[in-house]
Formats: structure tokens, sequence, C-alpha cells
């Protein structure tokens, strides 16, 4: 069936034609689409045009595109989260009705390096706990989550083995973090990570990188969280003054 056309630009007419055609069932989820060429000539438009509408539609996300084996439709996010709330990877799974669970890597004792003594406004001498965890979802892997906290705010009886390093922290030390500043990036296929999260070799990362404060501005707490592209959606609420 090929669009009506309308006063948009034909490419913008075909991108709601597909979002539509997927939200109705067309398409489903990780189903692969007609060729270029076929679908070109079901919507009644060049394949140039058609290009720029998959291009867009793949940096949107709703589609993904792998070279030599065709488009598919990118499965929907599991988790969506406001990028200006702060909350731990435990409350977003649970949120999204599912069972948070954590699998423990490592955790050990090391110095700072430079930028963490900048982070945290320590010296060198100072040592910072590293946590390494996978965080998963009804027990699919779905985060790799690196965190250091510098040592000399955890007791020594600090009890490691709690899901939400947020806990951790206002049970154990009674520090409670109050705000962050964060950075996301996307990144593609990382050698490490990316086998222990199970991802497809197209399947992207989004790197969540967070310093902590607690209630009376003391860095205590620097994350960097590598998300499934595919799992996770962040958004940004933004006002106009």
């Amino acid at each position: 069936m090929s669009i009506k056309s309308d006063n948009r630009h034909l490419y913008l007419q075909v991108i709601d034609h597909l979002k539509k055609d997927i939200q109705k069932g067309v398409y489903k989820e990780k189903e692969k689409l007609p060729s270029e060429f076929d679908l070109s000539k079901q919507l009644g438009v060049s394949r140039a045009t058609l290009r720029e509408a998959l291009r867009i539609l793949e940096e949107e996300n709703v589609i993904i595109r792998r070279h030599g084996v065709g488009t598919f439709v990118n499965a929907k996010p599991l988790f969506t989260s406001g990028i200006e709330q702060l909350n731990s990877v435990t409350d977003m799974i649970a949120q999204a009705g599912m069972k948070p669970g954590t699998i423990f890597l490592e955790t050990s004792t090391t110095g700072p390096t430079e930028e963490d003594i900048n982070r945290f406004t320590c010296s060198p001498e100072d040592e910072l706990v590293v946590f390494e965890r996978v965080r998963t979802a009804n027990g699919e892997p779905v985060v790799y989550c690196i965190d250091k906290v510098p040592s000399e705010i955890l007791p020594e009886s600090f009890a490691y083995e709690r899901e939400s390093i947020f806990q951790m922290l206002e049970e154990g030390s009674s520090r409670k973090i109050a705000y962050a500043v964060a950075q996301i990036e996307p990144i593609g296929y990382h050698e490490k990570i990316s086998p222990i999260l199970e991802c497809d070799p197209e399947t992207a990362l989004l790197v969540l990188k967070q310093m902590h404060f607690d209630e009376m501005d003391v860095p205590i707490l620097f994350s960097v969280n590598y998300f499934k592209a595919d799992k996770f959606s962040f958004h940004v609420l933004r006002k106009r003054f």
C-alpha cells in the first residue's frame, strides 16, 4: 500500500507509515523488513527517499540495519527513565515489574587514579573500594556496573552483598546520596562487557558515568554503568525559561 501524499516531505511520511505499521504489529519486534526494493515499491517512493527514512529510524533506535543481512525492527526498551531522575538500577528494574538481581564479579581496594583524585578531591595515599557487578532483570544480564567509593567512609563491617549501591551506602555508612552529575554516551560492541551482557554483535551500549554527592555536597560515589541499548531508554525533560 503506497503512502498518501500530504504537504510534508516524503521521507517524513514514510517514517510515520513504518512506525504505525510497527505499532499495529504488521512488522513485529526483531522481524526483518522487506528489502529496500520491495519496500520502496510497496510505499510508492524512491529508494533514496526510503533510505533517508530508514536512516532516521535507525538513529531513533526504531530499526537496526545489519550489513549484508537486512533491516530489522528493534525490540522496545524494557526500562525507561528520565535522566533528570536519580533512580538506582534496582529501582528501574523493579518499576518495570521485573525482579532485580546481582552477580558480584569482584570487590577490590585500590589507589586512586589522577582522575579519581580530582573527582573525590582526595590524596594519592587514600584508597578506593571498587565494586564490579552485573545487574540482572528476571535473571537476564542487562547492566554492567563499576562503582568506586572512598574506603574511609565505609565501616569495616560494611555489607557488600546488597542489590542497591545506594542502599549499601545509606545503611552501611549513613551517607545518603542527594544528587549526581551525569554524562551519557553511546558506544558500540565492547570486547569485555558485551559478551558478559550477552549482547548481539550489533547491540550498542549506553554508558552512564555519574559522580554522586551526599547531602553535604561531598562526592562519595563514582559509577560507570554499561546499559544494553536495546533494553534501556533515557530521556530528558527540558523546560524553556
